[in-house]
């Protein structure tokens, strides 16, 4: 790859899973205006993010990255980005209690409005139309209106991103996410849950911990009044990415301001690509997502182009096999890793390599498929001299029925009754508590 880089010297590289709007849809118009638009994010909540990863990376800390596979539009509500943020913020107090460290909170939220797809379009009862990119690119429902590539939807989800980080971030600062009181986190629907008294027990011992550090050691925790907590999305669309890519003041470099942590997905992390040229330039820490089709040589290259100077948080590498591929594909990229002398973070997706499909067609994940993963990808970590230093996970805090088993066991009856996804299934509110509830088992 040539040395020199730009906001747009990805344009020179094959790009993949992009989408291409008719000249009527005067792309160009909307970019602009996109991009005089103030960022969402600011590069000092990049660099602190950074420093935390970094800490993570060394096995201080912990990541817990989660939320929607995609977001709706229609679901920037005050009602469901709170649910979203309690579930969290009640998953990391369990990983603080089982971990004994620090949590890294991630939500894959405000701005995870891009989706790839296999086809560019999709065929029922003879008619064809482009495939669902998410609601950045075109709507769900499948009609000639809906399907429509629809350059003016950046703008809508640039906006209910700016909506959406707006509410989060006057939760968070406005005592919300107060350590002192993780009642307030509770979900009403949830009250009856048999993992509910489970969760209270253990936020009852983490403030009870504070109110110790406070009262008898005479630790000031003040900063415990509110967490940390950042953004994340894929880094599909180029053009939209782009578009919020600033320089700043006093910084080197550019940062890409749509969200903290921006990461590359299994079906564009071709090291020539488009995509890995246009994030081997920004300063915010990367990820990109690993599968069983990457060879370790592959790794190696792409560790060279995004992580060249070995920075201290740069580069997570978030690993999905499935259940019955892990034991298999990951030791040899944990091998390739550590051939290059580079430090980076290892997070478990546990959720992508593990869905499959029931007798209706109807897309979905086993928990035992999800737990088992989890389950090796500790293990194998540790054979191997490495370590886990987080998850990512698609939930929501929502009482839906879209992945079989858990708590309650799940058939693909149930599924039926509040299946509300519109690509991948996630975990529901029980489901993900005893996700973390598992891990902090582990690493306790």
């Amino acid at each position: 790859m040539t040395s020199t880089w730009s906001p747009s010297s990805w344009r020179s590289r094959p790009a993949a899973q992009q989408v291409t709007y008719p000249p009527s849809a005067n792309l160009a118009k909307y970019l602009a205006r996109l991009t005089a638009l103030p960022p969402l994010v600011t590069s000092w909540e990049v660099e602190a993010l950074k420093r935390q990863i970094a800490e993570a990376a060394m096995g201080r800390r912990f990541l817990l990255q989660g939320g929607d596979c995609a977001e709706q539009f229609d679901e920037c509500a005050a009602d469901t980005i709170t649910a979203k943020l309690k579930i969290l913020l009640q998953m990391s107090v369990i990983l603080v209690d089982g971990a004994r460290k620090p949590v890294i909170r991630v939500g894959r939220m405000a701005g995870q409005y891009a989706k790839p797809r296999s086809d560019d379009t999709e065929t029922r009862d003879g008619v064809t139309l482009p495939s669902y990119r998410g609601e950045l690119v075109n709507g769900s429902a499948f009609s000639a209106e809906e399907r429509a590539l629809d350059p003016r939807r950046l703008l809508r989800a640039y906006e209910r991103s700016a909506l959406t980080l707006n509410f989060t971030r006057a939760l968070v600062r406005g005592g919300f996410a107060n350590l002192h009181h993780p009642e307030n986190w509770d979900l009403d629907f949830a009250q009856h849950s048999p993992l509910a008294e489970e969760y209270r027990a253990i936020a009852r011992r983490v403030s009870g911990s504070l109110e110790f550090m406070e009262n008898v050691l005479g630790v000031h925790t003040a900063e415990m009044e509110w967490v940390d907590f950042f953004t994340s999305h894929e880094g599909l669309h180029l053009e939209y990415e782009t578009a919020q890519t600033r320089q700043v003041p006093r910084r080197a470099g550019y940062y890409n301001l749509s969200t903290h942590f921006p990461w590359i997905g299994m079906r564009t992390c071709d090291p020539e690509g488009a995509h890995v040229e246009y994030f081997r330039g920004i300063r915010n820490p990367v990820a990109v997502k690993t599968g069983h089709t990457m060879t370790p040589d592959t790794l190696v290259r792409l560790m060279d182009v995004l992580h060249p100077e070995n920075e201290p948080g740069r580069l997570t590498l978030i690993h999905r096999f499935g259940n019955r591929r892990i034991a298999d594909c990951l030791p040899r990229l944990i091998d390739a890793a550590r051939s290059t002398g580079k430090t980076v973070l290892w997070c478990c997706d546990p959720m992508h390599g593990n869905t499959q499909l029931t007798e209706d067609g109807t897309k979905t994940r086993h928990f035992d498929d999800v737990r088992g993963e989890l389950e090796q990808a500790f293990a194998i970590h540790q054979s191997c001299g490495s370590f886990l230093g987080g998850v990512h996970i698609e939930l929501t805090g929502e009482d839906v029925t879209e992945c079989l088993g858990g708590a309650r066991n799940l058939t693909s009856d149930d599924l039926r009754r509040a299946y509300r996804s519109e690509v991948d299934p996630r975990l529901n509110y029980e489901q993900a508590l005893e996700i973390a509830m598992l891990i902090a088992r582990m690493m306790r």
